[in-house]
C-alpha cells in the first residue's frame, strides 16, 4: 500500500479564521489546522500535516505516546517540556526539531508566550 496525499499547489494559509480545531485529547487553548493528508489511528494508514498551535499559557498535563512517526519544526514562540509536575525540563525556540518514532513518549508541553508548530505524522508501510 503506497502512502499518498492531495495534490495542493502553492495557497495561502489563514493563521487566524476558519480551519483551527483542538485535537481530541487537547485543551481547546491548542489548536490545529490539517494542510494535507489523513491519519486513519485505528487502521493505523495514512500520513497527516498539520500546524499546531499552543496559544499563551497553554499546557497539557500528561505524556503523549502514539504507534506512528512523528516530525516537529517549531516555526515561532517557545516550547517548554515539564515533568509530571509542571517544573520545567527544557525550552526550545523557534528553528528547533524533533523526529520521534513511534512509541516514543513525549510531554507534556508548555508554552507562555504561544508558539506554531509544523508537525508532519506518518506510519511506516510494511517492508516489501
Amino acid at each position: 500500500m503506497s502512502i499518498t496525499k492531495e495534490h495542493r499547489e502553492f495557497h495561502a494559509i489563514a493563521l487566524d479564521g476558519d480551519g483551527w480545531a483542538s485535537p481530541t485529547g487537547y485543551p481547546p487553548a491548542i489548536e490545529q489546522k490539517v494542510l494535507a493528508g489523513r491519519l486513519d489511528e485505528e487502521k493505523k494508514t495514512g500520513n497527516r500535516t498539520r500546524l499546531l498551535r499552543f496559544k499563551p499559557g497553554a499546557f497539557t498535563t500528561t505524556p503523549f505516546v502514539h504507534d506512528y512517526w512523528e516530525e516537529v519544526y517549531l516555526i515561532e514562540g517557545e516550547l517548554t517540556v515539564t515533568d509530571g509536575d509542571g517544573q520545567a525540563l527544557g525550552t526550545y525556540f523557534a528553528n528547533t526539531y524533533a523526529c520521534r518514532p513511534p512509541g516514543v513518549y513525549h510531554g507534556p508541553f508548555r508554552s507562555e508566550c504561544g508558539c506554531l508548530l509544523l508537525e508532519v505524522h506518518y506510519y511506516e508501510p510494511d517492508s516489501i
